[in-house]
């Protein structure tokens, strides 16, 4: 897609769109609650110091083309770009945010794909099932280890590979108003 193709498409209302240095367009919808998640998971994340490199929709290099752009990511402190990129050898947590339209790909395949490339904690966090699962001890086609945890029960200390503890906040994680989906 041209660039001038690019800026005179419309958008869907309520969708982010990525350009990505490789001439892909990501489009995936985003709601307030997904855009508050992020919000709160960065707040959070200020406890690792203000200068701790935490990313929001920046593309990670990933073997075989599998470039992400995670919703929330902490990486290793002496992290350095590998031209435009950080690499997923980095990586010391990754989170995605469920949304209505992600659950399979947030709950399945991110799950297989960050476990096969080593991240060392993969969280999902689902606002719409009111809970956060962390896995850990990943392996070529997963994790072998997943902890559930509801929102409302406190502050979930997370270890990180690196000695850090990330600390998110389960009683602050926005929930879908009523009769929102």
């Amino acid at each position: 897609m041209s660039v001038d193709a690019v800026m005179r498409t419309e958008f869907p209302p309520g969708h982010v769109v990525f350009f990505g240095t490789d001439g892909k367009v990501v489009m995936t919808p985003q709601s307030f609650e997904h855009s508050s998640t992020i919000k709160s998971m960065q707040i959070d994340s200020l406890s690792l110091g203000r200068r701790a490199k935490t990313a929001s929709y920046v593309y990670l290099e990933f073997p075989a083309d599998e470039n992400s752009a995670p919703d929330f990511a902490i990486l290793r402190e002496d992290a350095e770009r590998q031209g435009k990129r950080y690499s997923f050898e980095d990586v010391l947590l990754i989170a995605e945010v469920v949304s209505v339209s992600s659950a399979r790909k947030d709950y399945d395949d991110c799950t297989a794909k960050y476990g096969r490339y080593g991240i060392p904690v993969y969280v999902v966090v689902d606002p719409y099932a009111g809970e956060v699962v962390v896995h850990t001890r990943p392996t070529g086609s997963g994790y072998i280890a997943a902890f559930t945890h509801k929102y409302g029960s406190g502050k979930l200390p997370i270890e990180l590979a690196d000695g850090r503890t990330y600390t998110l906040d389960l009683d602050e994680l926005p929930r879908p108003e009523p009769g929102v989906s």
